[in-house]
């Protein structure tokens, strides 16, 4: 019986050492997930327009930490309403993407036109391009903290150059309005010295 054994157990050795063990490395890295996320925000918030996702993607206490205060989550998602109702084209792309820990950062280009009024800027046709750079950190598949930042003062120069011809009829306009005031103020001071 024994050596029915050995050989049972020498036939079958190799058979089974040729079986892969299941092991969890073939199960995404909490990095890797982390990244998902990121890139949902991208595909499918801002290319897709599905703002309803933002629900399953961000946690309820996120704050996006900018510059000179915090926004909370609606007043970060009406921002992204009214970004893509100015540029209903609006695509972003993902330039880099790296993971550490529970933080994810991107740089990220964004393109597009405002072909359409949202308050209070009107539809200028000005195409733009700018780049940015976002850091999320990620706890429990959800984002619950932002840092971002953009070169505004190029989309501003971007929308300049496109502009020129209208913002130099305006400022000539203004200029007019400006100099007929003036002459009817000395009008009307001169006649009153006069009485």
């Amino acid at each position: 019986m024994k050596w029915l054994l050995a050989l049972m157990l020498l036939t079958w050795m190799p058979a089974w050492a040729a079986i892969p063990a299941v092991s969890s490395s073939n199960a995404p890295s909490q990095q890797e997930r982390n990244k998902a996320v990121a890139r949902r925000v991208f595909d499918e918030i801002f290319n897709q327009g599905k703002f309803q996702v933002a629900d399953e993607i961000y946690a309820r206490d996120f704050v996006n930490h900018g510059l000179h205060r915090d926004a909370g989550l609606d007043e970060d998602q009406a921002a992204v309403h009214w970004e893509k109702q100015a540029c209903p084209d609006l695509k972003m792309t993902v330039d880099l993407m790296v993971a550490e820990g529970d933080l994810v950062t991107v740089v990220w280009r964004a393109r597009g036109a405002n072909t359409a009024a949202a308050s209070p800027l009107p539809a200028t046709g000005v195409n733009f391009e700018l780049r940015g750079i976002t850091v999320w950190r990620i706890d429990d598949g959800k984002i619950r903290e932002e840092w971002t930042d953009f070169d505004m003062l190029g989309v501003v120069r971007q929308a300049v150059i496109q502009l020129k011809g209208k913002l130099l009829g305006l400022l000539c306009v203004i200029a007019i309005l400006f100099w007929t005031a003036s002459r009817a103020v000395r009008s009307l001071r001169v006649r009153g010295s006069m009485r």
